[in-house]
C-alpha cells in the first residue's frame, strides 16, 4: 500500500468502498478495483459509517492495550486470509526454486528470480496508525507516525520474505511512500524482522522532486505507471519478477511479474 503524501492524499475514502471490501462484495471487474461513485438516490444505498468501521475492527480482531492503542490480532479473520494467500505464494516460489535448481544442474543460465513487495499493508500493517487517525489519513500525521513509531509486520510476511531470500530469490521493496520517508521505512522493516536489506539498490520510493530517468511519466506517474515502470526497470537489470505482492490492485497492474498476490485491505482504496 504504497503511500507517499502525494499518493495517499488521493485515497478514496468512501464508506461504500470499505464496506464492500470488508464484505467481499463485487466492486471489482477484470481483476481491478473500481470505486462506485454513483450518486446515492436515498440514504438506504449508503452503508452506515460507524457500522462499517465496526466490521473492519472485527475483521482485524481489534485488541486494545493498556495505553489505549489498537492492534490487529494474529488469530483474526484478516490474519487467516493473509496466511492462506502466503501459503499459495510459497507453493509457487517453491516451484520456482526447484526449477532454478534443475536449470543450474543442466548448465542453463537465465534471469535471476526476484519478488517485489509493497510496504503499507503488504509488509507493514497500518492498522494502528489508521485507528489513531480515525481512518483519516493526512501526510503530516503519516510523517509524524513513521518518524517515531514502527508499524507491526503483516502477519507471516517476514517469514515468507526471509525464506525467499534464503532460497536465492532477490527481494525488492517498491512503495509509493515518499523519498523523504526512506530512513524511517528502512528502520521499520529491519526492526520488525525483514532480513533483506532495504538499501538503495533494493528499495524504491516515489521521488516527485527528482524522478528517475527510467520512468517516462516522470513526476506525473500514476500508481500503476510508477509501480510497473519500476518493475520493468528491475527486470532490465537481469531479474525475473516471479511474484509481486500488494494490497491494492494498482500495486499489481501493468505487467512485469509472473504472478501477483493481492493481500486484503478494507481500510482504503488507492487508484
Amino acid at each position: 500500500m504504497p503511500s507517499s503524501p502525494s499518493l495517499k492524499s488521493k485515497r478514496v475514502r468512501i464508506a461504500a468502498v470499505t464496506a464492500a471490501l470488508a464484505a467481499g462484495a463485487g466492486l471489482y471487474t477484470a481483476g481491478a478495483a473500481s470505486a462506485d461513485r454513483a450518486v446515492p438516490r436515498t440514504d438506504k444505498e449508503i452503508p452506515n459509517l460507524t457500522q462499517v468501521q465496526d466490521k473492519i475492527k472485527a475483521f482485524y480482531g481489534d485488541t486494545v492495550d493498556a495505553s489505549g492503542q489498537h492492534y490487529a490480532s494474529a488469530d483474526s479473520n484478516y490474519a487467516k486470509q493473509v496466511a492462506d494467500i502466503e501459503k499459495k505464494a510459497k507453493a509457487h516460489l517453491e516451484k520456482v526454486v526447484k526449477n532454478q535448481a534443475k536449470d543450474q544442474a543442466r548448465g542453463k543460465k537465465g534471469a535471476k528470480p526476484a519478488i517485489v513487495v509493497d510496504l503499507d499493508d503488504t509488509t507493514l500493517l497500518t492498522y494502528n496508525y489508521e485507528l489513531q487517525q480515525g481512518f483519516h489519513f493526512t501526510p503530516e500525521s503519516q510523517d509524524a507516525y513513521l518518524k517515531s513509531t514502527d508499524m507491526a509486520a503483516v502477519f507471516g510476511m517476514p517469514q515468507l520474505v526471509n525464506w525467499a531470500q534464503s532460497k536465492g530469490i532477490e527481494v525488492f521493496y517498491v512503495t509509493g511512500r515518499g523519498e523523504h520517508q526512506r530512513e524511517w521505512s528502512a528502520r521499520n522493516l529491519k526492526n520488525v524482522g525483514y532480513k533483506p536489506v532495504a538499501d538503495t539498490a533494493h528499495f524504491f520510493l516515489k521521488n516527485k522532486q527528482t524522478p528517475p530517468a527510467y520512468l517516462a511519466c516522470g513526476a506525473k506517474c500514476t500508481t500503476v505507471e510508477y509501480k510497473s515502470g519500476t518493475r520493468k526497470y528491475i527486470e532490465s537489470k537481469g531479474f525475473d519478477i516471479v511474484a509481486n505482492f500488494g494490497d491494492q490492485y494498482s500495486d499489481l497492474q501493468g505487467g512485469y511479474a509472473d504472478r501477483t498476490y493481492k493481500l486484503p485491505n478494507p481500510m482504503y482504496y488507492l487508484p
